[in-house]
């Protein structure tokens, strides 16, 4: 899929939210109240896959161009080559405020190669572009560090990338910038995951996330930095803000690798932006209902409560302590998460394929 992601940052020292929490304090904030209109990025993303269809006849070989994890380009002999670009969004602002810069590039990796891995494509290269205010040699070093950390943990190779000083473009924190990256795969034809075999009744495993990983921050952001300071230990999370929010976003490539070359899968999703109603991006035929979700971890629970949102909205818009679905035949639901388990992840039933369209969080339905 060629991806463009609309990331609209809401550019407040803590200490602003902070008083404007004073005048806010009993209202409930959404995700659209934090400025990223949803219904309106749907729609900028229709006129992008419109006209970047038209683009497709300049090649043969196009498989697949928007609207799933990743573009295919068919290259001859039974191979094709995935194609994601992503970034870690607003996320950056954290750790501007923060002064850490050395866990977003893991992020900036996992954001890539997560989508990848869920066509069923082996990650093996990566370029990065680092867009700053001004040169900034530590800022850069800490960054690098981050990216090739996370391509250790994804077994991907960086090969190149480009950084950019754009004092007119890059503004607001002293060490301001902008990260992204694109991941390039490989797999058979015959191997890929494109969510067509999806039956009713399958299984849909759910694999731990490690907290926000990399989406939701314009919300996250106007809701807790009204209330706390960047570097406050909170009590409800054990640890400071910056902490907590500067997780870094978990890769789940290695298991993955695994399980599509042990087990049928079916389905692969992996729940970022709009969270589970990512899931309807898989199939149209079917649905699925997420019956057995695990107790989400303490800063969802501290974001609603301090944005008075919905269980509707908390699970459109965060992943709510799952960052991986992996949807399989009945039968290997066991396998799946024995492999996962060796690789230090925790996994479990969280649901099956219905033959109602929609996602289900129990009865509620979310998309």
């Amino acid at each position: 899929m060629h991806k463009n992601c609309l990331f609209i940052a809401i550019h407040k020292e803590p200490e602003s939210f902070i008083e404007l929490g004073n005048l806010l304090n009993s209202l409930k904030i959404t995700y659209k109240d934090a400025g990223v209109d949803l219904a309106k990025i749907k729609t900028a993303h229709k006129t992008i896959e419109n006209l970047i269809s038209d683009t497709h006849k300049f090649k043969t070989g196009i498989l697949s161009g928007y609207g799933h994890y990743a573009g295919l380009l068919e290259i001859g002999n039974n191979k094709v080559i995935a194609m994601h670009t992503d970034g870690v969004g607003t996320k950056v602002l954290i750790a501007q405020m923060a002064k850490r810069f050395d866990t977003v590039g893991i992020d900036c990796i996992a954001m890539n190669v997560n989508d990848v891995i869920c066509v069923g494509a082996e990650p093996i290269a990566f370029v990065d572009y680092i867009a700053v205010r001004k040169a900034n040699e530590r800022l850069v070093h800490e960054i690098m560090k981050g990216l090739v950390e996370g391509a250790r943990q994804a077994d991907v190779a960086i090969v190149g990338g480009e950084t950019a000083v754009m004092p007119d473009v890059i503004t607001g924190y002293e060490q301001a910038f902008d990260l992204a990256g694109t991941v390039i795969g490989m797999a058979d034809k015959d191997k890929l995951v494109l969510g067509n075999k999806i039956a009713y009744d399958d299984i849909i495993v759910g694999v731990e996330s490690n907290g926000l990983h990399s989406n939701g921050y314009s919300l996250v952001r106007k809701v807790l930095l009204r209330k706390y300071k960047i570097r406050q230990k909170v009590s409800e999370l054990g640890s400071t803000l910056a902490d907590e929010l500067l997780r870094p976003t978990r890769i789940y490539v290695k298991p993955v690798m695994e399980i599509l070359k042990s087990v049928e899968v079916h389905g692969l999703a992996h729940i970022t932006g709009g969270a589970f109603t990512k899931l309807t991006r898989l199939t149209k035929r079917f649905g699925f209902e997420l019956g057995s979700m695990p107790e989400p971890h303490e800063i969802f629970k501290l974001i609603q409560k301090h944005a008075k949102i919905s269980n509707r909205e908390m699970y459109s818009t965060f992943n709510m302590g799952i960052g991986l679905c992996v949807i399989v035949p009945r039968g290997v639901e066991d396998a799946v998460i024995d492999t996962f388990r060796t690789h230090g992840m925790r996994s479990s039933v969280i649901g099956k394929v219905v033959d109602t369209s929609g996602v289900y969080i129990g009865k509620l339905k979310i998309a």
